[in-house]
């Protein structure tokens, strides 16, 4: 790999290399490095990390001048009295140049951690105190899930306030038993139940209908949905190319792959005018939609949803794709087809709905021993 200065005014000393077998968003991942010099005035080259986990210029700009600092005032700068407020503060900052999802983390932190723990030291809050989330998170009726997300997100700040040197101490996560939880989600649509859903949205609302019928008949993520834009679908092949561009609203784990229109779907998209760069959906104000629309939770509620309390038995808009999913798997689709139609990142997200289709496992056991 060949390393490339990074030039941008204010980034002295770092860089990067191209890998040549790595991948990252559909380009080659990068390694980032800073070059400095120690304590004897020897140039030193250390690798901060790749793009892929997270990493980038501006954090290793930030890492540069942490050892720099170091080198010429010692451990003067690591913030041994920091607080908890203090250290969200940094790391809200990171999470927003490199990760893709932040609003959750944002969220979690302004209802359930800030009252409790923003004016404590990090060398103050202990198990006792995070068992004490934790007994008050379920006292409010917050789920395992919830949680057991409240403790990772604590988890990563210290780890991260570690990793930038920031401040030197032990992670009290490390030794409080997280929730345990299925988070899978069972319930799916019949196909009676599916049609009826649908014929109740086309009355009601045209793009909470189309919209659903997009994801029922593809597979497709919310997201993907409402990220679509005309220049990605195909109506000649009866292909929608479902982009993976590095933004929030887009594939998950930004991985592009191809959905395949049914003839439903087809007839759909053909209604509409499909100007190249517009979005495929819009609300009425001719923009794109910032959720699903109001009319289809509303009907979801009304139709599935009334006196169901297990989040995993509710239908919401996730479960169209999963709905999906689970019909390929009853009529015995291969489940790496599954997967690579669900775009999902590993086998181990697309392996719970093979036990949807015992009759094909049945069925190959029959024609080995036959």
């Amino acid at each position: 790999m060949r390393r490339t200065k990074y030039k941008k005014k204010g980034f002295e000393g770092v860089y990067y290399r191209e890998s040549d077998k790595r991948r990252y968003r559909g380009h080659p991942d990068k390694s980032f490095e800073i070059i400095y010099r120690n304590k004897f005035g020897k140039l030193t080259s250390e690798r901060v990390g790749w793009q892929s986990e997270g990493y980038s210029a501006e954090l290793a700009r930030e890492v540069r001048s942490e050892r720099i600092r170091a080198i010429r005032h010692g451990d003067v700068l690591i913030d041994t009295e920091m607080t908890f407020g203090t250290a969200w503060a940094h790391f809200d900052k990171w999470i927003q140049i490199n990760t893709k999802r932040f609003s959750n983390d944002q969220s979690m932190y302004r209802h359930h951690l800030k009252e409790k723990f923003a004016h404590l030291k990090l060398s103050q809050i202990s198990p006792v105190d995070l068992e004490s989330l934790k007994s008050d998170m379920f006292k409010e009726g917050k789920s395992p899930q919830m949680v057991t997300h409240a403790l990772t997100l604590i988890s990563r700040i210290y780890n991260k306030m570690n990793d930038l040197g920031l401040w030197r101490g032990a992670n009290p996560v490390k030794r409080v038993k997280k929730p345990q939880f299925d988070s899978a989600r069972v319930r799916y649509l019949s196909k009676e139940e599916a049609d009826k859903f649908l014929q109740v949205l086309a009355v009601r609302n045209t793009q909470a209908h189309d919209m659903a019928l997009l994801s029922l008949h593809t597979g497709m993520r919310l997201g993907e949905i409402r990220a679509l834009r005309w220049g990605c679908v195909d109506i000649e092949e009866r292909l929608v190319h479902v982009i993976a561009s590095g933004k929030r609203e887009t594939t998950k784990n930004f991985t592009s792959r191809d959905a395949f229109m049914s003839d439903a779907v087809h007839e759909m998209l053909q209604r509409y005018e499909r100007p190249r760069n517009q979005f495929v959906f819009t609300n009425k104000w001719g923009r794109q939609h910032s959720d699903v629309p109001k009319t289809f939770k509303r009907v979801a509620n009304q139709m599935f949803n009334e006196g169901v309390t297990d989040r995993r038995e509710r239908i919401t808009f996730h479960s169209l794709r999963h709905t999906f999913a689970s019909w390929l798997a009853l009529r015995g689709t291969p489940i790496l087809t599954i997967r690579d139609l669900m775009g999902h990142k590993t086998l181990a997200m697309t392996e719970r709905y093979a036990k949807l289709s015992p009759d094909a496992r049945r069925g190959a056991i029959a024609n080995v021993f036959s």
